[in-house]
């Protein structure tokens, strides 16, 4: 099997995440790492190997760099996604992907024009309990699907964390969390053809809690919430007219689930998966671009930016823009 060598641009905690979970996979090493200060870039790299870089420009020229992973704040995204795919390079970004639909544009058409893999970082999609999920509504044995309910909460507003109070980070709990439930109704039900949407916002403008109710053209609805304020339970359920899945906490990470049909049996899935799940979308992704593709079957470009426009729309009704928006 031959070595993938990542460039890993931004040096912040889920890099760290991701390049732990990749020491449990085999073909996969950090080959470089580039932070904005060479410091940053050196503690890294002392902990997971590569080379340092002092600055993105010199990492994404770097060609011993098979793939960047790009692990940067929110609204640096675009900027970073596009030098890197300028520079010929394939490109897995941390969601949430972009701030907005037309940045999410911008970059894929950035890797149209330069004919180089993009994927988004939306690790549970790649996980194997979601592509239990899947395999379990394909199935039919659900019957029709009507309800999606999701929640994700997490006590983080009380933390002091920049990224997720500061306006001009794109903070608040919507595009952090609520991303997950948002991604997670998008697999399953597809695109909205209605959305209503409540929020609260901080005294700095973000969203603290963002509640949100899809519906959809075959009359099914999903119920979902987010909140940076309090910790929920973090579960899933699917309900069809036959009988329900539900995912236990924490639905978005390898755990296990059950079904519980409309006769009253019970099948379960344990949960049996070592480490943190961020490995499979490596994987995914290496097997993309060795391939030649340029976008993943599992969560395509088409898929991102439709997302992106629901979390654009909740945004609008809730009253969320960001400073560098206007």
């Amino acid at each position: 099997m031959s070595n993938f060598h990542w460039g890993i641009l931004g040096p912040g905690g889920i890099a760290k995440a991701f390049a732990t979970d990749l020491q449990l996979l085999d073909g996969h090493t950090v080959a470089a790492v580039g932070s904005r200060t060479l410091k940053n870039a050196q503690e890294f790299a002392k902990t997971f190997g590569g080379i340092a870089y002092g600055s993105y420009e010199e990492l994404v020229a770097d060609p011993t760099v098979d793939a960047i992973y790009v692990a940067t704040p929110h609204p640096a995204h675009k900027d970073n996604v596009i030098a890197a795919l300028n520079a010929g390079k394939p490109v897995l970004c941390e969601k949430p992907f972009a701030v907005n639909a037309q940045e999410a544009q911008e970059m894929v058409a950035a890797a149209q024009q330069n004919n180089v893999a993009l994927m988004e970082a939306m690790w549970a999609r790649f996980l194997p309990h979601y592509a239990q999920v899947r395999e379990i509504i394909a199935s039919g044995v659900l019957g029709k699907i009507l309800t999606v309910q999701a929640d994700h909460g997490q006590r983080l507003a009380d933390q002091n964390i920049p990224r997720l109070v500061d306006p001009s980070l794109a903070g608040g709990a919507l595009l952090d969390l609520g991303i997950y439930p948002v991604s997670f109704a998008h697999m399953v039900l597809g695109n909205p053809t209605k959305i209503t949407a409540s929020g609260v916002l901080t005294d700095k403008g973000v969203d603290a809690q963002t509640s949100m109710i899809f519906d959809y053209a075959d009359g099914a609805q999903a119920i979902l919430n987010t909140t940076m304020i309090e910790q929920t339970p973090c579960r899933a359920v699917v309900a069809g007219v036959n009988g329900w899945l539900e995912i236990d906490r924490v639905f978005y990470s390898p755990t296990s689930m059950r079904v519980t049909l409309f006769d009253g049996s019970v099948t379960e899935y344990p949960h049996t998966y070592t480490g943190h799940g961020l490995r499979e979308q490596a994987e995914a992704f290496k097997k993309l671009v060795q391939s030649g593709q340029t976008q993943s079957e599992i969560l395509n470009w088409k898929d991102t930016v439709d997302i992106m426009q629901t979390l654009d729309s909740v945004r609008a009704q809730i009253g969320l823009r960001y400073p560098f928006e206007d």
